[in-house]
């Protein structure tokens, strides 16, 4: 179903309760594998992607239809990430490489969690990046948005994203070639 379509289900009183329910469908799975790569933890990534829907939920009617629907979605889900983060760095008082050394962690002990040595070491470089190009190269390397998308989601010029992505890459290879 496409956005307009939803949107009119969404909109209509009689419909909205069921419109609500094909948006979560269409658009769950890929929110929380987004907010997964983020914040590593099953828990907090399915307890986040509730909160990015309540948001989407509450927020609807304003949706303007200046972006793609799904672009909207992610940039709320995105924010959320961010926030998420940074409230764990705060309440902690934990400084960015703890929050990095306490993913890691996770990823190492988590049962949901399986793979070869080489995405696992994958995935700890990830965790070596700051949020912001992490989140950019997530969302270019696995979820191959074009920049423009990206751009539209994070609020972030093409030529940023570009240069945020080359020094992600680079620090990636350092890390799996050291």
């Amino acid at each position: 179903m496409e956005d307009k379509e939803l949107l009119l289900k969404i909109r209509n009183q009689e419909t909205r309760g069921y419109g609500f329910n094909l948006l979560i469908r269409a658009y769950q799975q890929r929110v929380y594998w987004h907010v997964r790569k983020m914040v590593i933890d099953h828990d907090d990534a399915d307890d986040l992607t509730q909160e990015v829907f309540i948001k989407v939920h509450k927020s609807i009617d304003n949706f303007r239809e200046d972006s793609q629907l799904f672009t909207w979605i992610y940039r709320i889900a995105t924010n959320e990430c961010l926030t998420f983060l940074n409230k764990k760095r705060r309440r902690f008082f934990l400084p960015l490489e703890d929050v990095g050394k306490e993913l890691v962690t996770k990823l190492d002990t988590s049962p949901e969690i399986s793979g070869e040595d080489i995405q696992k070491k994958l995935q700890k470089a990830l965790l070596k990046l700051p949020d912001k190009q992490r989140l950019v190269f997530n969302m270019k390397y696995f979820d191959d948005l074009p920049y423009e998308d990206i751009s539209k989601i994070t609020g972030t010029s093409v030529g940023a994203l570009k240069a945020s992505f080359h020094h992600a890459v680079k620090k990636i290879e350092d890390y799996l070639t050291a």
